[in-house]
């Protein structure tokens, strides 16, 4: 799930080739978790969704946003970082690049903050301000309609 181009923390949109090859990574991390055999029990048996990868302008650092399918993200995170030499050699097998990118793993909360947003959205308070703003447009406002 790719998402706008968001500025790094110097401003700058990312390059197309930052953008490609973090898609790449992404393809193919999800390809290494999803037919790996951890040992480590906080990533054994376990879905991981790897939902974006940011890549430095020099190709040398990439961040891997993951999601767990089910549970706790933080002791998935903490073992995707003790596993990060693993996954970064069996990356180098699939990812052709003069340098392969030091892995850095972080929990996305986009979909956290998008289920509050939601939910505060059907809130009966928002709802209730959302249908006192909308004029009725069978209302006539030169008619009175009082009836005495």
């Amino acid at each position: 799930m790719a998402r706008r181009a968001t500025k790094d923390r110097n401003g700058k949109v990312p390059s197309q080739r930052q953008l490609r090859v973090g898609e790449e990574i992404r393809h193919a991390l999800s390809e290494i978790m999803l037919r790996a055999a951890f040992r480590d029990p906080d990533l054994a048996g376990r879905v991981i969704t790897v939902t974006e990868v940011r890549i430095s302008p020099d190709l040398r650092n990439a961040t891997a946003f993951v999601l767990p399918l089910e549970g706790d993200a933080d002791p998935m995170v903490e073992a995707l970082k003790r596993a990060s030499a693993y996954l970064r050699g069996q990356l180098a097998r699939t990812v052709k690049l003069k340098y392969l990118p030091t892995l850095h793993f972080v929990h996305d909360e986009s979909f956290d903050e998008a289920t509050r947003i939601e939910r505060i959205m059907h809130s009966p308070a928002v709802q209730r301000d959302l249908v006192g703003d909308t004029p009725d447009p069978d209302a006539d406002p030169d008619r009175d309609t009082d009836p005495s």
